[in-house]
């Protein structure tokens, strides 16, 4: 597929059929997304796989409890359980500090293991950025997936589960699901209401509030 057209279909798949995979597949993925950039090569991140139904229904056990007061998934949830895969991407801060604390980077005045010194936390920008590699790998491969936030209140439920304990643990940023577009929900589910803004909204040439053209 054209990269214009791997942007143009990537949408976010919210209903999957529960079909499994393909393990070379999910290789090829997670190859892809480790091909993103990263503040000094750091590439500080860590991607939690999990394929298999046992691990899957634990993840979604420890994201969901306190978000279902009834026990009862919605519409919204039950087609997002069916996806055989979820991949937690996550930051690994300490990476970026210990590579920012070296030579090269010292003596140029950049980060080091101040984090106040950064403007920006790159370690979970630059797993945001490995986390769309995932979506835009998966609409390549005409798979259907879907990047979301965890529920607030369920993070270290989630962490638990996942391994993600310690003071030096990788924190994760959200959520990738990824599997087979269920084609029954596909059908049926027509645009969004919600207009996407058109690109010239948005930029602005030579200083903000210029606008474009």
């Amino acid at each position: 597929m054209e990269f214009a057209d791997v942007v143009r279909r990537r949408r976010m798949t919210r209903a999957y059929d529960p079909a499994p995979v393909d393990p070379d597949v999910l290789d090829r993925l997670l190859a892809q997304a480790h091909r993103a950039p990263s503040a000094g090569n750091s590439a500080g991140w860590a991607f939690v796989v999990l394929d298999s139904p046992e691990t899957v229904a634990g993840f979604w056990r420890a994201q969901t409890d306190a978000a279902l007061p009834d026990g009862s998934p919605d519409a919204w949830l039950t087609g997002m359980m069916r996806a055989p895969v979820v991949v937690v991407p996550c930051s690994r801060r300490s990476v970026y500090l210990e590579r920012y604390a070296g030579t090269d980077k010292e003596r140029a005045g950049l980060g080091g293991r101040d984090e106040r010194q950064w403007t920006m936390p790159y370690w979970d920008l630059d797993t945001a950025m490995a986390a769309l590699l995932l979506l835009q790998g998966a609409t390549d491969a005409g798979l259907g997936s879907c990047f979301f936030g965890l529920v607030p209140d369920r993070v270290d439920a989630v962490k638990e589960v996942l391994g993600l304990t310690g003071d030096d643990a990788p924190h994760p940023i959200g959520a990738v699901t990824i599997g087979h577009p269920d084609p029954a929900a596909a059908a049926s589910s027509g645009r969004s209401l919600r207009r996407r803004t058109d690109w010239r909204e948005v930029a602005h040439r030579g200083r903000y509030g210029a606008g474009w053209g």
